[in-house]
């Protein structure tokens, strides 16, 4: 199974740089940079002493990978889910659902948290993958 958790869906022999316009998130994120100017996208409902932790311990991307395309013909022929974060400042749910519904044809299992949902709901993801494994046989 594929589980992917509030993250890009890249289609086949696209580029990392070119998701954000293929999808119109480039214009998602200047509405969100305005409906949340100066406020946190990613760790807003995480706790305040883990966000700091986790914003220390951050380091850089290389770009590299944004450069690469997806290099598969099309998504594996396996049982894919897709978790959207319902309370996402960075990848807003409304866009996300239309994302998951045009490039996985499927509809996103939904948790109640932000971008950051490993860290400000660990149990409820965790919970939420370990049903995936029971679903799975």
């Amino acid at each position: 199974m594929l589980v992917l958790v509030a993250g890009m869906i890249p289609a086949p022999g696209e580029a990392p740089d070119d998701w954000p316009a293929n999808t119109g998130f480039d214009e998602v994120m200047r509405e969100q940079a305005q409906r949340y100017a100066g406020r946190d996208l990613i760790y807003h409902d995480v706790p305040p002493a883990l966000a700091e932790q986790a914003r220390r311990r951050s380091r850089d991307q290389s770009d590299t990978p944004g450069h690469a395309p997806w290099p598969l013909d099309a998504w594996p022929p396996v049982p894919t889910r897709f978790v959207l974060c319902t309370e996402d400042r960075f990848f807003p749910p409304g866009f996300m659902r239309q994302v998951v519904t045009d490039r996985l044809g499927v509809v996103p299992d939904e948790i109640a948290a932000g971008h950051a949902v490993a860290l400000s709901r660990p149990k409820e993801l965790a919970d939420l993958l370990v049903s995936y494994s029971a679903t799975a046989g």
